[in-house]
């Protein structure tokens, strides 16, 4: 079958790696000059740093066959997220953990007395977190929200956290023990030559032909057996009921000497400050050296037209407008929407690369009936 492809991300490399050693012939269309999406690496001509150009992706998962299969394609290194967070004038450890809250409160607790320190703070008669806020409420009480998480919040989403769903904060843990890494995944690493050369390799393989500067449109769908989208699901229909709402990021790159902040990743929780956290991307590579370094503030909005998305916009109240779109999408026979753009959905790259593996095996299961 010929299969064409809209995108060269993550989904769409490995769908169509897959397909191709299938004996499938694969055409992506790819409109920015590069693939690999918006995990795109490249190396910094003036300092040699590896840039991660939109953004810190940082690979974990507790899914051995997503493990094993990127490391096919790239040696990847051992790396551990320990991110930082300024607010109300320090510098606590981020996710919270037993250090937070005794610097925090002033304590000196154990892990059994921080447990129930931090239980007496939260509002127990929440039973049934629907929000946002009411998840914070709920676990950490409103101290340690409002420090940590809810100027954040409102310049992340620039929603009131009561409109944002309680599934957000989920995502992320309280420890009561010194553990400091920001995930708990079997599997942790950074690709050695940036994840950019290892998309490259997937998508090294006769059957594959990549079109950069290119898009397929969904006019073009005809000219196919079969398209795997991974651009925007509302775009594949011209936006004909309304624009998805996504969150866009700004950012503000700066370069410095030696360096510059001292860790990977600093989150600005203080609603003052406009940005939400500055990252020097040295720090993503820490087996190598480089005398400077660069650094991006990250400033968070509404995505417009012409803008990169990143987030899509979940309302506790509903996604009336998502669920139109899906109904479409679910009627057609010879495309199939994949990726956080094609599903609507935020997804860590190797919850990406899973549901690829499955669209495969799905695709693959249709067509042998």
């Amino acid at each position: 079958m010929h299969i064409g492809m809209a995108g060269a991300g993550l989904s769409c490399a490995v769908i169509a790696r897959e397909l191709a050693e299938r004996g499938h012939r694969i055409t992506i269309h790819e409109t920015r000059p590069h693939v690999a999406g918006n995990c795109h690496t490249e190396r910094d001509a003036g300092s040699g740093v590896m840039v991660h150009v939109y953004g810190p992706h940082i690979f974990h998962t507790d899914d051995e066959e997503v493990w094993t299969l990127v490391n096919r394609y790239m040696d990847f290194k051992p790396y551990v997220n320990r991110v930082k967070a300024t607010a109300r004038g320090q510098v606590f450890s981020l996710p919270i953990n037993l250090h937070t809250i005794n610097q925090f409160f002033g304590k000196t607790f154990s892990p059994t007395e921080a447990r129930a320190f931090i239980e007496r703070q939260a509002d127990t008669s929440i039973t049934d977190p629907q929000s946002f806020e009411e998840q914070a409420m709920r676990f950490i009480g409103r101290e340690l929200y409002e420090a940590f998480f809810k100027g954040y919040t409102l310049k992340q989403w620039e929603v009131d956290p009561k409109r944002l769903p309680a599934a957000i904060l989920k995502r992320l843990p309280v420890r009561f023990n010194y553990n400091d890494n920001y995930f708990a995944h079997r599997f942790q690493g950074m690709p050695a030559e940036g994840y950019t050369v290892m998309v490259q390799r997937m998508l090294d393989h006769p059957n594959i032909i990549v079109h950069l500067g290119s898009a397929l449109r969904p006019a073009d769908v005809g000219q196919y057996d079969h398209v795997f989208w991974s651009g925007p699901l509302d775009a594949f229909y011209g936006h004909a009921d309304g624009r998805l709402p996504y969150r866009t990021l700004d950012f503000e790159r700066f370069e410095g000497e030696g360096d510059v902040q001292g860790c990977a990743v600093m989150n600005y929780n203080d609603v003052d400050v406009p940005y939400t956290r500055i990252t020097e991307h040295k720090h993503f590579a820490p087996w190598e050296e480089h005398a400077r370094s660069v650094c991006y503030r990250e400033f968070s909005r509404t995505c417009g037209e012409n803008d990169v998305p990143y987030y899509p916009v979940h309302l506790t109240e509903g996604d009336q407008l998502l669920q139109r779109y899906q109904a479409r999408a679910a009627q057609e026979t010879r495309v199939s929407f994949v990726g956080r753009l094609g599903t609507y959905r935020y997804m860590d790259m190797d919850v990406t690369i899973r549901a690829a593996l499955d669209a495969v095996r799905s695709f693959i299961g249709a067509h042998q009936a």
